[in-house]
């Protein structure tokens, strides 16, 4: 073990008392962070909280049932807590918050005011920060990113370099990848997929089992739901619940839109825009 429990003790807002941990011996964090034997840690509760040459440094807790293992660093006023668990060459720090059954492993960057929590996994060298949240079982992996005010939730899974941003909500069973974006107010949910260079801005919905992909973007106040597909170079734009879009351009392909009203109105049939 790389380190010892002092006397110096805290209590959690939780109610859990935490050991401050100092190091016994010099070693070196996957980051290439040296620790040297003497220097002052942050808090755990109890052993099992820390192992391998990871560490916990500044005012950072981890308690409970948590992890911090391998070469992890949880920095800042972080939290660790729960069964989550914090391992390879991740990164928890800021006021953070990692708990429940999530994981953050590989090279993975938590940080801000983030809360990654449920059965969550947060892994490759993808980055959550701002004031996010990453629950449920929803998946955020290699080089994504999500950040602002933005939710990840359900089973939703961001991959690629991929990025959910500002107050965006991704959730369902979704699937954004790719170098797609999806921001503003837009939401992105059931079976729906955004990938390629695709942009979903706005206070837009794609929904249902729709797919907006290539170089397309939904912007405005649009709606693409059913099984939908914008693509090429498209664009979906605004939403007038009498007549349907407007302001749009279509591939060559002439992609099929399939229209709802707002406030679930009844559904149009298919439209060819």
């Amino acid at each position: 073990m790389n380190y010892k429990l002092s006397d110096e003790t805290e209590t959690s807002y939780r109610g859990t008392v935490l050991h401050r941990v100092i190091a016994t011996k010099t070693f070196t964090l996957a980051n290439g962070i040296t620790i040297n034997a003497g220097d002052v840690g942050g808090l755990i509760e109890k052993e099992s909280n820390l192992s391998g040459n990871a560490w916990v440094a500044d005012d950072a807790m981890v308690y409970g049932d948590a992890q911090v293992s391998e070469g992890a660093l949880v920095s800042g006023e972080a939290e660790v807590y729960g069964n989550a668990q914090v391992s390879g060459d991740a990164h928890v720090s800021g006021d953070a918050w990692v708990s429940d059954n999530a994981q953050v492993y590989g090279n993975a960057q938590v940080s801000g005011d983030t809360k990654v929590d449920g059965n969550a996994h947060v892994s490759g060298k993808s980055k959550v920060y701002g004031n996010a949240r990453v629950s449920g079982d929803a998946q955020v992996y290699d080089n994504a990113h999500v950040s602002g005010k933005a939710k990840v939730y359900d089973n939703a899974q961001i991959s690629g370099n991929a990025q959910v941003t500002d107050k965006a909500e991704v959730s369902g069973n979704t699937l954004v990848s790719g170098n797609a974006w999806v921001c503003g107010d837009a939401h992105v949910c059931d079976n729906a997929q955004v990938y390629g260079d695709a942009l979903v801005s706005g206070e837009s919905w794609v929904y249902g089992d729709a797919k907006v992909y290539d170089n397309a973007k939904v912007y405005g106040d649009a709606r693409v739901s059913g099984n939908s597909q914008v693509f090429g170079n498209s664009w979906v734009s605004e939403f007038d619940p009498q007549t349907g879009y407007k302001d749009n351009k279509l591939s060559d392909e002439s992609s099929t839109v399939l229209t709802e009203g707002l406030n679930d109105l009844s559904s149009q049939d298919d439209i060819q825009l």
